[in-house]
């Protein structure tokens, strides 16, 4: 089945090729495709997902796969949440938005965390009953970041059950972990259960 990912993110990309390639479907970037990215303008990750996915299958004909994630901090009302690619503005900076999050978070006792993804598929652009599924993954920030993996905020993403940051573990388990990895099994689950 041919399915077309709404995102130019690379790391995102490898991550979905990692957990859907297995299962016999041919991944295809937007980019490949000539899909330009599409706005983001709600305040929330359901509503950027399903209108990037939208926008996928209108230009492409396919069927189409589109996330909205984010870094959600409890002691800032969920920010950076929906603007977390762009937290520290134009152009987007993982190094920027990560230092940010640090210096808006020292001095606060409270550093939980958590990812948020959101995964919208649709088999057309008009489809009246898109799958949606939600992944969390908790876990608190630390002011120093560790291990090279990953991206985004995962250097200062700290997991106290594993001792360890998200960039500290390896592609395999981060995948089994991740909120991306959560919402992609309830996704795929859910998928399974009606003929696409």
């Amino acid at each position: 089945m041919k399915l077309v990912v709404a995102s130019s993110n690379p790391g995102k990309l490898r991550e979905f090729g990692a957990l859907l390639v297995p299962l016999g479907w041919e991944i295809l970037p937007q980019r490949a495709l000539g899909v330009g990215e599409c706005e983001e303008p709600h305040g929330t990750f359901v509503e950027n997902a399903l209108a990037k996915a939208r926008h996928a299958a209108a230009v492409t004909g396919l069927p189409a796969l589109a996330d909205d994630s984010g870094l959600c901090a409890h002691a800032l009302g969920g920010a950076p949440g929906v603007y977390s690619a762009r937290y520290a503005g134009e152009p987007k900076s993982d190094r920027r938005n990560n230092e940010k999050l640090v210096a808006e978070l020292a001095g606060m006792a409270d550093k939980r965390a958590h990812y948020v993804c959101v995964l919208v598929f649709v088999r057309h652009a008009g489809d009246p009953q898109p799958v949606v599924a939600e992944g969390e993954w908790h876990g608190e920030i630390v002011a120093s970041p560790r291990g090279e993996g990953g991206f985004g905020y995962d250097p200062h993403f700290f997991l106290p059950d594993a001792g360890v940051t998200a960039a500290e573990l390896d592609a395999a388990e981060k995948n089994r972990r991740s909120h991306r990895g959560q919402a992609l099994a309830l996704l795929v689950d859910r998928l399974k259960n009606r003929r696409v």
